[in-house]
């Protein structure tokens, strides 16, 4: 097959387009014939060797979508010809994947497998952000981090159907605010330009917002504390500035608020059975178009070093998709 291999770590120039071993699935894998996999800052982090096995050549991709072609002797909940999407046990950038039956998904028929594919981490992590760590309760504020971006979009729609009253997105530049407003946050914040939690207090009339989500920590993470209401509750899930973020316990205790962290690559890794209901959560979303995934930009398997190069850039909004021609 075609795919996408990494045989050492580097810039973007390092994923080489390639013949390689079509995957040979276990007894609770299937085998997809991908037509869409969607690209994600992980993948990056991946590439230029943070978090990955050391083993080469190697797969990048966190998810696909496609159709099942192969099933292993203990499947028992898909069939030949089902449309899925997956997180596969060994990257995404190929014409096929394997992926164990846990952590595939079927995909109705009204979703297209190209929005399947640019949902997949995004909604599930959107959803689990909000609905399971943060236990998001009807009329709260949130405040949602890098919101241009492909998680950002998908939260601040996510954080609307889930119940939120009023949703704020903060923005590095002037460019990104029109992506944050069409994904329906009611106030953008380019936080480079002005006081974002002095902005937020404004907004909400001195309490500030109830959750926070949080991919960039560094110092964005110890000014939330500024604009977060007593009981809010803060996410925290990724470091996008390269920088840890310090939390002060007095941050805490007196105002009843709380920092979480999530990260949804342990959760596929250690919970995985805890993604089935986010799935059909998920699957019902976009089946109703309640949930709408932006899909900003899309290229060919073999141009995947420009799709790298482009989210590297921080100057794409939405999701960055791969297709397989």
């Amino acid at each position: 097959m075609k795919a996408i291999a990494v045989t050492q770590y580097g810039s973007p120039d390092v994923l080489i387009y390639t013949e390689m071993e079509i995957p040979k699935i276990k007894r609770d894998q299937v085998l997809i014939k991908v037509e869409n996999a969607s690209v994600n800052f992980a993948d990056v982090k991946a590439r230029i060797g943070q978090g990955g096995t050391g083993r080469f050549p190697f797969i990048p991709g966190l998810d696909a979508a496609g159709v099942v072609v192969e099933i292993g002797s203990e499947i028992t909940k898909f069939k030949i010809g089902d449309r899925v999407a997956a997180f596969p046990s060994e990257g995404s950038y190929g014409e096929y994947a394997a992926a164990e039956e846990n952590l595939t998904f079927a995909v109705p028929d009204e979703v297209a497998l190209d929005k399947a594919a640019a949902s997949l981490t995004v909604s599930f992590l959107s959803y689990k952000l909000l609905a399971d760590i943060a236990r998001i309760q009807n009329g709260e504020t949130v405040l949602v981090h890098s919101a241009a971006g492909g998680v950002g979009t998908t939260a601040i729609q996510m954080a609307k159907i889930l119940g939120a009253d009023l949703v704020i997105g903060t923005v590095g530049n002037e460019t990104k605010v029109p992506a944050a407003v069409e994904a329906g946050s009611d106030h953008v914040i380019v936080y480079e330009e002005i006081d974002f939690a002095k902005r937020v207090i404004e907004i909400t009339g001195g309490k500030g917002a109830d959750i926070i989500l949080d991919s960039l920590a560094g110092s964005i993470t110890q000014k939330s504390f500024s604009c977060l209401a007593e009981y809010g509750r803060l996410i925290q899930f990724g470091n996008s500035s390269g920088k840890p973020g310090i939390i002060n316990t007095n941050d805490l205790h007196k105002s009843c608020r709380s920092a979480l962290g999530y990260s949804l690559g342990t959760t596929r890794k250690k919970r995985p059975e805890s993604l089935r209901e986010t799935a059909q959560k998920v699957m019902q979303f976009l089946k109703e178009e309640r949930l709408n995934i932006r899909i900003g930009n899309r290229f060919p398997l073999e141009e995947a070093a420009e799709a790298h190069k482009l989210i590297e850039s921080r100057m794409s909004t939405g999701k960055i998709l791969l297709y397989i021609q």
